[in-house]
């Protein structure tokens, strides 16, 4: 019995016989290989690795930037582009030269300025008032209208400057808080005369009405008097109001000049963000 059991552990502790290598793949039948060999190039191995890296594969042609002009910004760039932001370059330096006031003109009788984009706003105190003169430039140029050049004279001499005559709103308040009186005034295109003797106003008021202190949004349901029908004598009472306050013939010239440099500036600068979009700075 124990000689028996010594012959099968020897047995046991005997090296098994080679085993024959497997057949090659190329020569197993096509229903192996599918369960044999896992499909490890898979779609997302073909568009990159796993750091992300993008390698040219069937699956992902080379694309051409548009009209042969790149940027690293990753959009959209053609030679109108390119041409577009060389016309603004040039655009910008002519219109730097012809520009002005490098800064904005100041205005007489103690007025304060107050510029938020193209909005500007004009304080006074005087005497317990308060006078507001609030203005938007846009949309403050008029239309010019093409003239035949005279004789003699360059079509280039014959175009006339661009003046921004915007209209403006005056507000009066006094030491009472609860209602201002609120004048809406325009250049009108012609100047307003009241008498062939008197001295022409270049500036006129559509509207008066009033308006809660203090509140940006003025309500429609408040009486607001037009001067299309007004009496002369009521509106020029009116305008006599406002001298008294600053806001005269002077005042609106200067107003010209002011809204003139600040339209100018502000398009100045929109050509220089146009610039940097179309260059995709």
């Amino acid at each position: 019995m124990l000689l028996a059991r010594a012959l099968r552990a020897a047995a046991a502790l005997r090296p098994l016989p080679p085993r024959l290598p497997p057949a090659p793949l190329l020569r197993r039948p096509a229903a192996l290989l599918c369960d044999a060999r896992p499909f490890t190039r898979s779609l997302w191995l073909l568009r990159g690795g796993a750091a992300g890296t993008q390698r040219p594969g069937l699956l992902r042609p080379p694309r051409a930037s548009p009209a042969g002009v790149s940027c690293g910004c990753g959009g959209l760039h053609t030679e109108g582009d390119k041409a577009f932001a060389e016309f603004l370059i040039d655009e910008i330096k002519e219109e730097k030269k012809i520009q002005k006031h490098k800064s904005l003109p100041k205005m007489s009788g103690g007025w304060e300025l107050e510029v938020h984009g193209t909005e500007a706003k004009l304080l006074r105190k005087i005497a317990g008032e308060r006078i507001t003169v609030t203005f938007n430039i846009n949309n403050s140029i008029p239309p010019t209208f093409d003239e035949e050049p005279q004789e003699g004279q360059k079509a280039d001499e014959q175009e006339p400057e661009l003046t921004s005559t915007p209209n403006f709103v005056v507000e009066v308040t006094k030491d009472d808080p609860k209602q201002t009186l609120v004048l809406d005034c325009h250049y009108p295109e012609d100047e307003i005369g009241h008498g062939e003797e008197e001295e022409s106003d270049i500036f006129s008021i559509r509207e008066v009405s009033f308006q809660p202190t203090g509140e940006s949004d003025w309500k429609d349901t408040n009486y607001t008097l037009s001067t299309d029908s007004l009496d002369w004598a009521l509106y020029d009472h009116l305008m006599d109001f406002l001298a008294d306050r600053g806001v005269d013939n002077t005042f609106a010239d200067e107003l010209i000049e002011l809204s003139t440099a600040l339209e100018h500036q502000e398009y100045i600068r929109f050509l220089e963000d146009l610039k940097s979009f179309v260059k995709c700075q």
